[in-house]
């Protein structure tokens, strides 16, 4: 194939098949919904599938307007595998794929399996391998990620949509509360924790101080307090557990994506670092309290009505380091009465 020349918005007809090369991560994912959403719109007779790492595919499943999920196993995740999965790719005929990931494998992958049409930032060194490369300004780097996604697909022609998701109309009540009593048998009112972060340690809040809070809720709300995370968020939940005086349940690594889903639509409160768990929850519209230390809320604060941001303002903040290289004040300054504050005050605001 030769390289291509650039274009700017996809043609309006002739894409009955359009690939979605979805985002690796639980948070990214939600992020990219309303940019799906805004595809969908442009395309409503099409049919759209999601290439998606399955870590993320049961978001997809639950909230994307798609036709077909197709798992990026790990046998296509690294360099031969690419060209195995570019194979099946090409065999599926699609007219066009629109890379919201921005890995230069993404472009190599969707070139090798001659789709006509590539769209996606240029980002990675991947823009000669694109047909239409929507260039990423420095101003689109320092928006909300939402709007990021929003605004590639709206370079590509798509309709704009709003950057709010209202995932909570989506959710099966019914197949939320048993799932709620499989985990939960006698449940009563459910405030949620996540003090895990998969990006590293920098990005989570103190575990003795989760614990606090948790013993707090629970005298003020009678409530039952869940831990929530992956595999590797399961010791820093353990220890936030063994800490607490009161009786904790550790979830992290028993879910699926799906179940730890449907749990948070269940809770009456959720308290988060910056996690894949912390934009779940926004979105689905459950009070919700992000704590900020090396990240930036501006471009990764949860999306949702009932959300309030701890932070405190300190020089080295936002760092985006996985490791605190000083004295990690920004998590540091947080005190439990911060974010017990913040809990009462969205709680109150929820129900008035």
């Amino acid at each position: 194939m030769m390289l291509p020349k650039h274009k700017k918005t996809l043609p309006k007809e002739g894409l009955n098949k359009i690939l979605i090369r979805g985002t690796n991560w639980i948070g990214d994912a939600v992020m990219t919904l309303p940019a799906i959403a805004s595809v969908r719109a442009a395309y409503p007779e099409s049919r759209i599938s999601i290439l998606a790492k399955p870590i993320v595919a049961d978001i997809y499943k639950l909230f994307a307007e798609v036709d077909e999920i197709i798992v990026y196993k790990k046998q296509f995740d690294n360099p031969l595998g690419v060209f195995r999965l570019a194979r099946v790719l090409h065999k599926k005929e699609f007219d066009a794929a629109i890379l919201l990931q921005n890995a230069i494998e993404a472009a190599i992958m969707t070139f090798a399996a001659r789709i006509k049409s590539r769209a996606g930032y240029n980002s990675d060194g991947r823009g000669l391998l694109l047909t239409h490369s929507v260039k990423r300004t420095s101003q689109v780097r320092e928006i909300h990620q939402v709007g990021y996604y929003l605004e590639m697909v709206k370079a590509l022609g798509c309709p704009p949509v709003g950057q709010e998701m209202h995932l909570q109309s989506k959710i099966n009540r019914v197949t939320a509360q048993n799932i709620l009593r499989e985990f939960l048998p006698d449940s009563k009112n459910i405030i949620g924790i996540a003090p895990g972060a998969t990006y590293g340690p920098a990005k989570r809040w103190l575990p003795d101080r989760f614990a606090a809070v948790a013993d707090k809720l629970k005298d003020m709300f009678d409530c039952q307090v869940i831990l929530l995370g992956g595999k590797d968020d399961w010791q820093t939940a353990e220890e936030v557990k063994r800490r607490a005086g009161s009786d904790l349940i550790n979830f992290s690594g028993k879910t699926t994506v799906r179940e730890a889903v449907y749990l948070i639509s269940q809770c009456s409160l959720f308290i988060s670092n910056d996690s894949g768990l912390m934009h779940i929850a926004g979105a689905l519209n459950i009070p919700t309290v992000a704590i900020f230390g090396s990240t930036n809320p501006v471009t990764t604060s949860p999306i949702g009505e009932k959300i309030i941001i701890v932070r405190k303002e300190v020089s080295c903040s936002p760092c985006l380091k996985e490791t605190c290289p000083t004295d990690f004040r920004c998590m540091n300054l947080i005190t439990v009465d911060d974010v017990l504050s913040a809990a009462q005050t969205i709680m109150k605001r929820s129900q008035g």
